[in-house]
């Protein structure tokens, strides 16, 4: 598997970052993708505090809207969340033919919740998040993600998901895990025991899509977790999506079913949805899950 990377070394680049919020500039600098930094302009620390779980920050910045880092890696600015947050909902959903019930491991901004509420079809949209801190500071400064709590169907579980998921079995139509890197609470959402209890918590024919990281910056990861699950799933595939302010501009999301091969729509987007969203639609559906010639390499290999 690849490279685990220690909480002490996690802290030693928080505290470079902070020494560059002093002046005027948040950079992101991380091991899993030495050599490279994304630096953004801030113009006020809205928050910031150490969870039992992880450092939360959120920045005003000055091209980018509010801005949330946890550990001092960035998860989400309201500039482009959008990309993301369509991304890893619409393609597990539409890739099933009739959901009713959801999950969503992580995410606690609310940005899929928001997404996954705009199908009609679910009946009930669960959440399990470890850190309530994440989806209070949310609510506060990230409303525009955070209105996904706002949807009657929602139920918020504030607990461990891997230890979560062990606790059900055949519950959920479709299942979205939003984790932050394989860095301290998210370490356990990329290893094996993870994805066989998302295969027993899936029903007949269920879908799942996990934050896959990108096979630019993180190929060792893509490798592993696509080939992980197509030993446990039918259909298993990588789909990539452009993100700006994520390492290198562009992040993955690895889809898997038990059922029919989701890189084909069962469903399609009404018009009044379509008129919600920016990113997704159909054809960018199948289009996702073309990749580039060392993108092949990676999960095909």
């Amino acid at each position: 598997m690849f490279r685990s990377v220690e909480v002490e070394e996690v802290y030693d680049l928080v505290k470079i970052m902070m020494d560059e919020i002093a002046s005027g500039w948040f950079s992101e600098i991380s091991p899993m993708w030495e050599g490279v930094a994304l630096s953004i302009k801030v113009e006020e620390t809205l928050f910031s505090e150490r969870t039992k779980y992880q450092r939360v920050d959120v920045y005003k910045t000055k091209t980018c809207g509010n801005m949330l880092v946890l550990d001092g890696i960035i998860q989400a600015t309201e500039l482009d969340e959008f990309a993301y947050q369509e991304m890893m909902s619409h393609l597990p959903m539409f890739a099933h033919p009739a959901p009713k019930t959801a999950l969503v491991v992580g995410g606690g901004d609310g940005g899929v919740l928001r997404e996954l509420g705009k199908h009609d079809c679910l009946e009930r949209m669960d959440i399990c998040e470890i850190d309530e801190v994440v989806i209070d500071v949310s609510k506060r400064f990230l409303p525009g993600m955070a209105v996904g709590y706002d949807d009657p169907r929602v139920n918020v579980i504030v607990k461990d998901g891997s230890k979560y998921l062990k606790s059900v079995s055949n519950e959920y139509d479709v299942i979205v895990v939003d984790s932050s890197d394989p860095i301290g609470p998210g370490e356990a959402l990329f290893q094996r025991p993870f994805y066989e209890a998302l295969k027993g918590a899936l029903k007949e024919g269920g879908v799942v899509a996990t934050q896959a990281e990108s096979f630019f910056l993180h190929g060792d990861v893509v490798r592993e977790l696509v080939h992980l699950c197509k030993g446990l799933f039918n259909h298993a595939a990588y789909a990539a999506m452009f993100v700006p302010t994520y390492p290198g501009g562009n992040i993955g999301a690895c889809v898997a079913s038990l059922g029919r091969d989701p890189r084909v729509p069962a469903r399609t987007p009404s018009p009044e949805m379509l008129e919600t969203l920016k990113y997704y639609d159909s054809e960018l559906h199948k289009a996702a899950f073309v990749l580039p010639r060392n993108g092949r390499r990676l999960v095909e290999g």
